[in-house]
């Protein structure tokens, strides 16, 4: 549950619509990323808001080593 925590504190930014789109993510779909890919989007929390966003929202392609981890973070 401490990792859950973790990510889910990293998940509140600074847009509002970036905050829906990583709480729907993690309500719906974070119990089932492998470790690997939990890395990933970890590692994706990185990324400035304002990128994030554009990725989650299509207008930007992730490197491709996110790119699964943003399909499912794109799904919801």
């Amino acid at each position: 549950m401490a990792e859950f925590d973790r990510i889910r504190w990293r998940c509140r930014r600074g847009l509002l619509e970036l905050d829906l789109v990583l709480k729907k993510f993690l309500e719906n779909r974070f119990d089932t990323l492998d470790p690997g890919e939990r890395r990933l989007f970890d590692e994706l929390l990185d990324t400035p808001d304002n990128d994030l966003l554009d990725m989650a929202l299509g207008r930007q392609e992730p490197e491709p080593r996110y790119r699964a981890v943003m399909e499912m973070l794109r799904a919801g």
